[in-house]
């Protein structure tokens, strides 16, 4: 019996606890956004609103290309000058190069360019949309507009606020 206890105080425990960061920022902010900068630079530009993870990860790449650091890096350990470059790709991506595939306002109906949007400009550029559909008085703005389906969904049982669905209630039978 003793000999069992002494094996168990022998045997290490888990690792040692992991010493605090004291370089890694944990907050940081990009594009008026407060990202996680214990993530590394392609998972924490997904914090962004309008970037989503195959953009996150080609401006990631274009970061790596240009200044030589790894897209795997955490974002806290960035230097504040890098963050600036890294705005700059995330705000401006047709300016480095990144492909239009990867845009989420190609041939924007207003000026016909490739943009990518993000934030509050992307906000407002749905909003826009929906309005100019309502304009229009099209088959999808009108019923965007009275919060009914779009595509073709049945609207029976569903769409009647938040409830579950409707259906036929039988009556009790009677003893």
């Amino acid at each position: 019996m003793s000999e069992n206890k002494k094996e168990t105080q022998e045997k290490p425990t888990s690792a040692p606890p992991a010493e605090p960061k004291a370089d890694l920022r944990y907050i940081v902010r990009i594009s008026g956004k407060d990202l996680n900068g214990e993530l590394p630079i392609h998972r924490a530009l997904q914090g962004i609103k309008g970037i989503s993870h195959r953009a996150a990860r080609n401006s990631a790449i274009i970061f790596e290309k240009e200044t030589g650091t790894k897209m795997e890096t955490l974002l806290g350990k960035l230097d504040e000058s890098m963050d600036s470059k890294l705005e700059d790709i995330v705000q401006n991506p047709g300016k480095h190069n990144l492909p239009s595939w990867t845009f989420n306002r190609r041939k924007d109906i207003e000026d016909g360019q490739d943009r990518h949007v993000i934030m509050a400009d992307l906000d407002f550029a749905k909003r826009k949309d929906l309005q100019r559909l309502n304009e229009i008085k099209s088959y999808r703005g009108l019923r965007l507009s009275w919060g009914l389906p779009v595509r073709g969904q049945r609207t029976k049982s569903t769409h009647r606020g938040k409830g579950g669905t409707v259906g036929v209630r039988k009556k009790d039978n009677k003893k």
